[in-house]
């Protein structure tokens, strides 16, 4: 990531496709406009646990997740993507992630929830965890009916 790299201040967002991270994303979008800010969109996969029985089925996770990433950009920002906004698709606990990427930001932002497995939960396990460790201020977008 650009980690203080790019001159002028940076901006972190979750990304996961749900519906909460594209209105993180879209916020983002604006304030990084607002602030001049270099905007990193990352997304975090790993291996899933399997216990038991091994599946038969082949899935490559980083292209899943790339898909993911590309088409959440998509879908916000269009054919017509700023040039200050850089993707990042990274293997690793998504809150880990997050905070790494999130190390020398000026702004941490992140979906209240997303593809967790609770999702009557008011502030997913993500977000709750970037905002008691983030060593920078967090923002935490509610989806909302518009967005």
């Amino acid at each position: 990531m650009s980690k203080g790299s790019e001159p002028g201040p940076r901006i972190v967002v979750g990304v996961d496709g749900s519906l909460s991270s594209k209105a993180a994303l879209a916020w983002a979008l604006d304030q990084a406009r607002l602030t001049s800010s270099v905007l990193d969109a990352v997304i975090a996969w790993e291996y899933p646990a399997m216990s038991g029985y091994r599946f038969p089925v082949s899935v490559d996770w980083e292209d899943v997740a790339k898909r993911a990433i590309t088409e959440a950009i998509a879908a916000v920002v269009g054919s017509s993507q700023p040039a200050d906004l850089h993707r990042h698709v990274v293997e690793g606990n998504a809150a880990q992630v997050l905070l790494n990427a999130a190390a020398g930001a000026d702004l941490l932002v992140v979906g209240n929830r997303g593809y967790g497995g609770f999702v009557e939960a008011l502030l997913g396990s993500t977000s709750q965890h970037c905002v008691h460790h983030a060593t920078c201020p967090v923002v935490v977008v509610r989806q909302t009916a518009r967005s």
